[in-house]
């Protein structure tokens, strides 16, 4: 199927070819008929599959048909998002693709000044992206109006109850008209989601092109057992040995975000770090450094797991593992997306193999291990979350140590040919 037979009008199927795209991914082809056709809707699929056009090409085109309201434009379209990254990812589809339609859409999250977004509200919009929290001060304030609202969209809606944001949205939807077309679209299609449809929805489709907590087929997993004091400079040498431009690293914390990329930066590697204390402006420019390949790393907490849409990313690296084994799956998510190829390693300590074991179990089969680290060997145990011992490699006792620039790995003398064979094999 191609887009020209999805009843699209002509400027949408101009924004469209403008970015390159002939077919609509899975989700597309079945969502927008069903949203075209004004019924509710709960989608399920796997992350970096285009569920954002999913909704936004049928919502634009169901707006494109009505008569154009007077000024200012009362806002016919609300999505909420979890995290001020996707609302400003999807801010930026609406306008890709409504590009050539009279349209307005805005963007309101917190972190930045709310008296700038009032203003901006105040000249009208028809769609309006939005974090439960800032959205909720604002119609405190009285500053928003939603009782024109036609669509309603939870984006993300997993990540939204996992946040504890249920009663934020259970207030929003309060302040909704009856009478609207309710759309759900999640990573994953768990118990919980399909309870709140129940509350939220009216005879929805149910729409699921994965099945449940998958990850795309061209992502390449592994797992690294190392001791915690040598994740760094495996790290850099991962980096410098394998000549990586981009590399998105998660972090378990903010604290452990700042210091690792501070580590990094003395071992010659650009990056900067992402997490929920960094102020909006810095959240952006590190964002926006990354996709422009001004630095190498971006080291981000979990703020990073879900929304963040970069073209091509090929590796993706958990410095720690997720206390949450669904959150792997959004992670890893993050590279091989839209059919591409990508790279997901996770660095795992004997006091992580529990959650391993957790991720596994989730997955249904077990990550390729790599043996030879280059550190002495470590055992992981699945199933519990005590240290076992560590053990010496049988072949050798070796300690690595990281070159200034973070570009090459020095072995011990005695290792330096075998080594150099390891690294040309992998």
């Amino acid at each position: 199927m191609s887009f020209d037979q999805l009843n699209l009008s002509p400027p949408l199927l101009q924004a469209i070819a403008e970015q390159g795209y002939t077919k609509p991914t899975p989700v597309q082809e079945q969502a927008i008929p069903v949203i075209l056709s004004g019924r509710d809707i709960l989608a399920g699929a796997q992350t970096g599959t285009g569920k954002t056009a999913g909704f936004a090409l049928p919502i634009l085109e169901r707006l494109y048909s009505q008569p154009m309201p007077k000024k200012p434009h009362p806002i016919r379209v609300l999505v909420l998002t979890p995290t001020r990254e996707l609302a400003s990812q999807v801010l930026e589809s609406f306008k890709t693709y409504g590009k050539h339609l009279p349209l307005f859409s805005d963007v309101v999250f917190g972190g930045v000044s709310i008296h700038a977004q009032i203003k901006r509200l105040q000249r009208g919009t028809d769609i309006l992206v939005a974090t439960p929290g800032r959205l909720l001060d604002l119609m405190q304030q009285k500053k928003v109006d939603l009782s024109h609202v036609q669509f309603f969209v939870l984006d993300e809606a997993d990540r939204m109850l996992d946040m504890g944001f249920i009663r934020d949205i259970r207030k929003v939807i309060t302040a909704l008209p009856k009478q609207r077309q309710n759309l759900l679209f999640s990573a994953t299609y768990s118990k919980e989601i399909k309870a709140l449809s129940a509350q939220l929805l009216n005879d929805p489709t149910e729409v699921a092109v994965a099945r449940e907590n998958a990850t795309a087929d061209k992502i390449t997993q592994s797992v690294y057992p190392i001791k915690q004091e040598n994740k760094r400079e495996l790290l850099s040498w991962l980096i410098g040995d394998g000549n990586w431009q981009q590399v998105l690293v998660f972090a378990r914390t903010k604290h452990g975000a700042d210091r690792l990329c501070k580590q990094l930066m003395r071992d010659g590697i650009r990056c900067a770090a992402l997490h929920g204390n960094k102020s909006q402006n810095a959240r952006n420019r590190a964002l926006g450094d990354f996709k422009d390949n001004k630095i190498t790393a971006l080291i981000a907490t979990d703020i990073a797991a879900r929304g963040l849409d970069i073209d091509q990313l090929p590796h993706v690296v958990n410095f720690d593992l997720p206390a949450v084994a669904e959150d792997y799956v959004h992670r890893i998510g993050r590279t091989g997306r839209a059919g591409a190829e990508g790279e997901a390693i996770s660095l795992v300590t004997p006091e992580e193999g529990h959650l391993l074991g957790a991720i596994e179990k989730l997955l249904g089969r077990q990550i390729l291990r790599v043996a030879d680290t280059g550190y002495e060997t470590v055992e992981l145990n699945l199933s519990k979350s005590s240290k076992p011992k560590s053990k010496p490699n049988n072949q050798r006792n070796r300690r690595r140590k990281t070159s200034s620039n973070g570009n090459k790995r020095h072995l011990a003398t005695s290792s330096e040919r075998q080594a150099q064979s390891r690294g040309n094999r992998r």
